[in-house]
């Protein structure tokens, strides 16, 4: 059998259990009893609970995932809470009989607490809100360095080092842009992979998108919410602050956003210059990767494709804007004190 491009956990639907059952297997493991509202999601089936003790996320997990995968993203939650309590993380909710996860045929299920605030894709950007963003996530990733665990290096295709590996799926992009793709992934294998590589590793959030943070309309520079650890793995930090600008860039102004953003995350993580000098071409891996298995995906699953598809204007947009990386590295690190 060939296997997939895209591994499993891609390739695979989200599950789909019927309402009256995930209600009934919430009542019997967590005894909490309510209304449930579906909410989207990429490979899990996941739906707010709404009860008279207050609101939860359900999160039932694709049943491709491992029951080890499952266990390193919670234990990751435990540990965040417990070491950055701050941090506006959820929380774990253990079950009647102490469990943090209840396996069922259909996949692990979990409890999480419900997070208030609105999406910051939906609230105006701006330097101060690129700057929450960066402080939260050198925090963040300040404190997940010193969490350990054996499934942590797992192969991801949405993790930047992996980009390399997109190739199989770049028949699924539009005309305009398969030339220019294969010709950065090109690029990537010669040049940034070597790069990569001497820098260290440890675990990441990996999808510190604008759809997975959440503040308060009235005060938008001060996170309430950081959600989806489900990308999580063994990479490097450089790699998750990449992710974080590629959804900052002002196509006006690419630098605008991504100094107050680089220059907060230094602040509360300080990074190395090789780390700095890489960033500008890990911001465009991470929209080359957003740009393909978004494209890839849709075509497989044209269900879900409005959802699959969120953030693909916005990285198009911001592949065009950045057309000049080695530029950009420049005036990062003198932002962040480091000699050019």
């Amino acid at each position: 059998m060939t296997q997939d491009p895209a591994g499993s956990l891609l390739s695979l639907p989200p599950p789909c259990l019927p309402v009256q059952a995930l209600a009934g297997l919430a009542r019997s493991h967590w005894q909490r009893a309510g209304t449930l509202h579906p909410l989207t999601s990429e490979r899990d089936q996941n739906h707010r609970l709404d009860t008279g003790r207050g609101s939860f996320t359900l999160k039932l997990a694709n049943p491709a995932e491992p029951a080890a995968l499952t266990e390193f993203q919670t234990l990751a939650l435990l540990h965040t809470a417990h070491h950055a309590p701050d941090l506006p993380t959820p929380r774990v909710v253990p079950a009647q009989d102490g469990r943090a996860i209840v396996p069922t045929p259909e996949g692990a299920l979990r409890l999480l607490t419900w997070l208030p605030g609105t999406p910051l894709a939906h609230l105006p950007r701006s330097p101060a809100l690129a700057a929450a963003i960066g402080s939260a996530l050198g925090r963040l990733d300040a404190t997940l360095a010193t969490f350990h665990h054996p499934a942590a290096d797992h192969h991801l295709l949405w993790d930047i080092r992996n980009a390399a590996d997109l190739a199989p799926l770049t028949g699924a992009l539009p005309d305009d842009l398969k030339p220019r793709i294969a010709a950065f992934l090109t690029h990537f294998t010669t040049h940034i992979t070597p790069a990569l590589a001497q820098l260290p590793r440890q675990v990441i959030h990996g999808d510190f998108n604008p759809h997975n943070l959440l503040a308060d309309p009235a005060d938008p520079t001060s996170l309430s919410g950081i959600l989806d650890f489900g990308d999580m793995t063994l990479s490097h930090r450089i790699c998750d602050l990449a992710v974080a600008a590629s959804y900052l860039i002002d196509p006006g102004d690419p630098p605008a956003l991504l100094i107050p953003l680089t220059q907060a995350y230094h602040r509360a993580n300080p990074l190395s210059a090789n780390e700095i000098r890489l960033l500008p071409d890990l911001i465009t891996a991470r929209l080359v990767t957003t740009l393909t298995i978004s494209a890839w995906r849709a075509a497989r699953y044209p269900d879900n494709a409005a959802y699959i598809l969120r953030n693909a204007p916005a990285s198009r947009a911001g592949l065009d804007a950045l057309t000049d990386p080695a530029a950009l590295a420049p005036r990062l690190l003198t932002a962040c004190g480091s000699p050019s």
